[in-house]
């Protein structure tokens, strides 16, 4: 049983067994950022897609992500953080910071 919870007691091996199925369980959910974000950035993808799948044109799908995005950064951040962000998006862009599919040459 995982320390803290109410449940029957067991003894040393079998707490140890447990201890262990529950660390595998951890580091099976364990992720790091860099997993966290293509899963997020996956599930954003798979939902923009099903919007255009659905008829809307994928302009319309984009800029409203956009404004989710920045309605939550600037409810998270705050207006001057999430300025001094977009401040910073062109050259992000240029450097292809953002580009998925780029063309070496």
């Amino acid at each position: 049983m995982v320390s803290g919870t109410v449940g029957p007691k067991v003894g040393p091996a079998q707490d140890a067994e447990i201890g262990m199925l529950d660390e595998t369980l951890h580091q099976d959910l364990d992720w790091s950022v860099a997993d966290k974000k293509r899963a997020a950035y996956e599930m954003i993808s798979d939902a923009m897609a099903e919007a255009e799948a659905e008829g809307i044109e994928r302009a319309i799908v984009t800029q409203a992500a956009l404004f989710a995005v920045f309605t939550d950064l600037v409810s998270t951040y705050g207006e001057t953080a999430v300025a001094a962000l977009a401040e910073r998006l062109p050259q992000r862009l240029l450097a292809g910071e953002f580009t998925i599919d780029r063309r070496l040459q």
